[in-house]
């Protein structure tokens, strides 16, 4: 399993993107950074797209992915949780701010939805993908996705504390989890559904506890402007874990 990092932070310039994933080059976790910095040939070679929830830095590139395939004269399956699915046709592909791409043309519309539910997996693409609820200010999922040589990533996209009921879940090689900002920041954290370096602390013990074990570990929705900050503050998670945790940068590129 080949993953490219197309984004890896929480606000966006010409140096960083918001989070978005790109597996083998055929399926995408998060619509954020998509049209923005993939070529419209690796565009045509995408399958699907998962979606995590319904903000706007984690579906940004939906109405132009769908503009692009309509032209190119191709459909691309979406994949969301209802309430996800619901929030863009009312709010965002409403023929109002850009046309419903999910509709027209009546004969092949270009975005073709499709609904999960947490703890239901689902074939897409050729991969086996795990929804699984995680905490954050808006409904969310994350996804365990598994290869057909049994490689998994799990993808937790926004998430706060409070995961052990989706550590109980999922069994990754590689997880994706976020750190959004500094440690004097937590109650903002807390309130918005993020996690800082000392909630992650916590987080990842959870998982050690009841896995025995951790994964590798890969960090993303960074915010920029204080991110020597958090690393400060994730050296000394590494230390109390006795583990090394890699940042995540625009264009990054790992295998499992």
């Amino acid at each position: 399993m080949k993953i490219r990092i197309l984004g890896a932070h929480n606000i966006e310039s010409s140096k960083t993107s918001f989070a978005s994933f790109l597996i083998d080059g055929v399926l995408a976790v998060d619509a954020s950074a998509l049209t923005s910095n993939l070529s419209f040939t690796e565009q045509q070679k995408l399958k699907a797209v998962l979606l995590t929830h319904q903000h706007f830095d984690h579906i940004k590139d939906i109405p132009s992915l769908g503009m692009n395939f309509l032209l190119l004269e191709k459909a691309i399956e979406i994949y969301a949780t209802k309430t996800v699915y619901e929030a863009i046709t009312a709010y965002l592909l409403n023929d109002a701010l850009y046309p419903d791409l999910t509709k027209m043309p009546p004969e092949n519309p270009p975005l073709h939805f499709n609904i999960v539910e947490s703890g239901k997996a689902v074939s897409i693409a050729g991969y086996s993908v795990l929804p699984v609820r995680v905490n954050h200010s808006a409904p969310s999922v994350g996804y365990q996705v598994t290869s057909a040589d049994g490689k998994k990533v799990f993808i937790t996209s926004d998430t706060g504390p409070g995961l052990e009921a989706c550590w109980q879940q999922i069994s990754p090689n590689l997880l994706f989890i976020e750190a959004t900002v500094p440690n004097k920041d937590e109650q903002f954290a807390l309130q918005a559904g993020h996690l800082t370096p000392k909630l992650l602390l916590k987080e990842l013990e959870s998982f050690r506890k009841i896995k025995g074990h951790l994964p590798q570990v890969v960090l993303v929705h960074l915010n920029p402007l204080i991110e020597k900050s958090i690393r400060a503050e994730i050296h000394e998670v590494e230390k109390a874990l006795n583990i090394k945790i890699r940042f995540s940068y625009e264009g990054m590129r790992l295998n499992i």
